[in-house]
């Protein structure tokens, strides 16, 4: 399962790896409301990402590394979405691994510095996707197929 948080949009994607066939079971993206108090909107990331681990029962997640934010506000407003993902992910058995933004486009491909909208369509290309795909959600796929695709190499998960 790749998370993608947001204080506003919580990108979801779930892949299944079958020998090294990469396909993707379920995607999408949990809407917050701006005026809801911040707290609730943190129990709503657990709350669904709780009920969609149970849905899906993935294995693993993986999660974008902490990147810097020109804007303060909103990097403590990541920082803890991320951590809400990140608790109830583990609080559901999840191992949570890790990868920086130019890990998982080199994943998707090839190229470390490949724009969102190229690795949306090869994201899109490699699970066969066909239709629109949310941009939350196209982060989040990219980072399960990272994970997906990673999985030889040892990492140290959460």
């Amino acid at each position: 399962m790749g998370v993608d948080p947001g204080s506003l949009r919580t990108g979801y994607g779930v892949v299944d790896l079958k020998g090294n066939v990469v396909t993707a079971v379920a995607w999408g993206v949990i809407r917050l409301d701006d005026g809801e108090p911040f707290p609730d909107r943190l129990l709503r990331i657990h709350t669904e990402l709780s009920r969609l681990i149970l849905l899906y029962k993935p294995e693993e997640a993986a999660v974008e590394k902490v990147f810097l934010a020109k804007n303060a506000s909103s990097a403590l407003k990541l920082g803890q979405a991320r951590g809400a993902a990140i608790v109830t992910c583990r609080a559901n058995g999840l191992s949570v691994f890790e990868y920086s933004a130019k890990e998982i486009k080199l994943s998707a491909t090839g190229y470390g510095a490949a724009s969102k909208e190229q690795v949306a369509g090869m994201v899109a290309r490699l699970l066969g996707l066909h239709g629109p795909v949310p941009p939350d959600a196209t982060d989040a796929l990219a980072m399960a197929f990272c994970r997906a695709v990673t999985r030889e190499y040892p990492e140290k998960p959460y």
